[in-house]
Order: structure tokens, then sequence, then C-alpha cells
């Protein structure tokens, strides 16, 4: 059973969800620019990029999205997919698999266990799904401190990758 924390639900999402997602991004992209990360998302809000809002629009409508919640408004986000993204140079699992396409908490409420919560909750549906697999990929700048989160949530690192300059990292956790 999924752990959640205390006063968050979490859900199936949909189109609907599609303006709080990006409101989340739009305030992650602002809390990692103050904290002098401009790397990791760019200095962009999501809602201002050309692909931004129809990203978020496929992730809620061909992809499978979860909202937790708290109270009744959105706290966070996690995509699910079949794979990695085709323009991510990751290489193949080579097994059925379910892929962490997004991940993404508000701000407002960090520390609170919702990623962790997202996370387990996509684990067990991986699990559901009669999948063995489920893969993220992060950003390993900063000193690997996004890696060090997947780990402590039972990830293990497999294969790091470059995307133009942008250092990846992909993570697998097995499950069932």
């Amino acid at each position: 059973m999924t752990d959640i924390p205390h006063g968050i639900s979490v859900r199936p999402g949909g189109p609907a969800d599609a303006p709080a997602v990006l409101g989340m991004l739009d305030a992650a992209v602002a809390w990692m620019n103050a904290r002098g990360n401009t790397e990791q998302w760019g200095t962009i809000p999501y809602s201002r990029r050309p692909d931004g809002p129809a990203r978020v629009e496929r992730y809620t409508t061909e992809n499978t999205p979860y909202i937790a919640e708290s109270d009744g408004t959105p706290v966070g986000a996690l995509v699910l997919d079949s794979g990695p993204s085709p323009q991510m140079p990751i290489p193949p699992a080579g097994e059925p698999e379910r892929y962490v396409r997004l991940l993404v908490t508000d701000r407002r409420h960090a520390g609170r266990g919702i990623g962790a919560a997202l996370l387990a909750h996509a684990a067990e549906e991986t699990r559901r799904a009669g999948v063995r697999l489920l893969r993220v990929d992060c950003w390993a700048g900063e000193g690997g401190r996004l890696v060090a989160f997947y780990e402590r949530n039972g990830f293990t690192p497999t294969e790091g990758f470059l995307s133009g300059t942008w250092p990846g990292q992909v993570l697998a956790l097995r499950v069932g």
C-alpha cells in the first residue's frame, strides 16, 4: 500500500489538471533559479515556452497522470508512460517498463513527502499493471542532489547520459 503523508491523497489526473501542473512547473523553475540553478529547467517559465503548455497537455491526455492533493488542491503531479521520451538519448529497457516522465511538487508544500508518495504510488501502479520495472531519468548536475532523492526512494542509478550539455542519470526500481 502506498504510504501517503497525512492530509495528502493521490488520484488519477486528466486534462482539467493541466493548468495546475503548469503552475507547479512555473513555480519550480522560479524556485530553482532563485537557488542559482538555471541549467536544470532553464530560466523561462513553462507557461511561456513555445512547447510548454502543449507538452503539459500531452502529459494529461496521452500519458497517465496522477495528482497529489491536499484538501482538494493539487500539490504534486507525476506522469507515467511506457518508456522514456523519444527525444532523450536513453537506451531501451529491454523489457516492459513504466517510466516516470514528470515529477513536480508545489514548492509551498515542500518537505511533506509528496514526491516520495507519488513515487510510491507509481511503483504500486507499475506492480498492478504486472510490470516489474519502473525507471526515471533526472538531471545529474548540482552534485547529484536529485539523483540522491531518487536513491532515497529506492531507485538505483543505471546509466548516465548527456542531452546536449545537460547531464542526466537514469535510475531503476524493481517492483513486485
